[in-house]
């Protein structure tokens, strides 16, 4: 019943604590008439529940009634809402500044006007002091409409205030829509595509940035005009496999928190992908002991209070924390050690079933696979790049082309050769479709296909004559993609030199320990 664990009330209803439950069930004693019993059934009804199941939970509930059900959804999912607001107040500067805007409306309706302008001030100074440009429209909005219609001050000196503040905060939200803009465009790009595919791919994303950039960085005034900005950058230069780029703008995204603590609360998820990005950028360039103390941060991070009591800032610290400490255990060459932490990413990604996005899943198959073929168990490789290539989406082309490479690669190394002729062709087919076909697949897929006629020991010198090919293109742009997604020169020293390719990796990992 996959489709009916979507219905919006349901998830709700399951994405609340006992603290925030308890406080619904006081609200309602507090707040509601003896009528609305049926409303408080209906919570108790979905909270018991695993999965929703709207027949079986009537059977059960026989005051319910099928024709009560909607506008008792309705009403119950307005009152949690409602009692969810009552506790979240103190910890969400927007919803403070919400708060004040209707009580600045309250004042003014009741005609009490220099009352309401004293908290359309307050609201304006915190507006500022968070840099929330859209309240403080609204607030300087409000202003003008009281002192348009009432004579309250100086009206000649506000007028020309009034209107130079307006004017200011326009031009400041015109900046932070466009960078806003220019960062989600090139994410969603990413999202599409993956890293860039070819020549053509590049000169586009480096011109739609040209062509929606400002002109430099010093005209940038504020925090997410800043923000934006680094965003776009990194973005940019993730796409486009420029790592030492990547990582300046990604490490200027997290110091701008660290520069306004204060944004830390108000900005949470921005924070929370800005280390994310920071220890991507040292995983890609192998800056081992600035990702460990990267990493140590985050883990601290976390564990605090602040990430541990709200629910959105848990999960996605989930996400990005379990994807760098994969990426730890790939920098070292610890394959086998990294398998202990699957069955607790796949019970987190089962609790987390109803929050988590296409995207990440596809994210966690990948790298739990490349965990499982590291530590030379083919079948379970198998098993979940299955998963990817049974996903029906439309994200991350890239992804899903070197999930079926590596899954053809899985399946020589289990001597499936039955299965290989038809394998080859499909990747081959799929890749090319999707415009992913490099000379190091090129050459990947031609020497799968000869392997074919190969016995044992003619398979040895045409794997050294691979991995000479391949070394050429390792330092060469245009093929750093490839590289990116799969360590073909390990997995092909590993198949020369019969050991298991962690074995590689972690030797690789000690040799640039020793050397730093």
């Amino acid at each position: 019943m996959p489709n009916l664990q979507r219905d919006d009330l349901f998830q709700l209803v399951k994405s609340l604590g006992k603290g925030e439950k308890r406080n619904f069930k006081l609200y309602m004693q507090r707040n509601s008439a003896s009528a609305e019993l049926k409303v408080v059934q209906l919570f108790d009804a979905l909270d018991k529940m695993e999965e929703y199941d709207e027949v079986s939970m009537l059977k059960k509930n026989k005051a319910i009634s099928k024709s009560q059900l909607s506008n008792l959804k309705a009403s119950l999912y307005r009152h949690i809402l409602t009692s969810l607001r009552l506790i979240k107040d103190a910890e969400n500067i927007d919803m403070q500044m919400h708060e004040m805007l209707d009580h600045a409306r309250i004042l003014y309706n009741k005609g009490l006007y220099l009352q309401s302008l004293h908290v359309l001030d307050k609201l304006k100074t915190t507006a500022r002091e968070y840099y929330q440009f859209t309240y403080l429209e609204q607030a300087i909005f409000f202003e003008k409409k009281i002192e348009a219609m009432y004579i309250t001050r100086s009206m000649e000196m506000r007028a020309d205030l009034l209107a130079d503040e307006s004017d200011m905060v326009q031009q400041r939200l015109q900046s932070v829509n466009r960078l806003s803009n220019l960062s989600l465009q090139l994410y969603s790009w990413y999202i599409k595509h993956g890293h860039a595919r070819n020549k053509s791919d590049q000169e586009a994303v480096q011109y739609y940035f040209k062509s929606h950039a400002p002109a430099g960085p010093e005209s940038l005034q504020g925090f997410y005009e800043k923000l934006y900005y680094y965003q776009s950058q990194s973005w940019l230069s993730f796409i486009l496999q420029d790592y030492l780029k990547y990582y300046k703008y990604s490490q200027r995204w997290v110091d701008l928190y660290h520069a306004e603590p204060a944004m830390m609360k108000v900005e949470t998820i921005q924070y929370i992908k800005g280390i994310h990005n920071l220890l991507s950028a040292h995983y890609d360039l192998k800056n081992v002991d600035r990702f460990y103390l990267a990493l140590e941060q985050f883990q601290q991070f976390y564990s605090s209070d602040w990430v541990q009591s709200n629910e959105n800032y848990k999960i996605q610290s989930f996400v990005y924390l379990y994807i760098s400490r994969i990426h730890r255990h790939y920098l070292e060459g610890t394959f086998t050690e990294g398998l202990a932490m699957v069955p607790e990413i796949e019970q987190q990604l089962a609790n987390y079933s109803l929050y988590i996005d296409r995207h990440r899943i596809l994210v966690f198959y990948y790298k739990i696979a490349c965990l499982y073929f590291g530590s030379g168990r083919y079948d379970e490789t198998v098993d979940y790049l299955n998963k990817i290539i049974h996903l029906k989406v439309d994200l991350r082309i890239d992804l899903q082309c070197y999930a079926r490479l590596l899954h053809l690669i899985a399946h020589f190394e289990l001597g499936n050769h039955e299965l290989l002729p038809y394998l080859i062709k499909s990747v081959y087919r799929f890749m090319a479709k999707m415009d992913n076909l490099s000379h190091v697949e090129e050459a990947m897929l031609k020497f799968l296909r000869e392997s074919l006629q190969l016995n044992v020991a003619q398979i040895k010198p045409k794997l050294s004559k691979l991995l000479g090919q391949l070394k050429r293109f390792e330092n060469r742009a245009s093929e750093a993609r490839a590289f990116a997604y799969l360590d073909v020169i390990s997995w092909l020293e590993s198949k020369i030199e019969g050991v298991p390719v962690e074995t590689v990796i972690r030797r690789k990992f000690i040799e640039l320990s020793t050397e730093k």
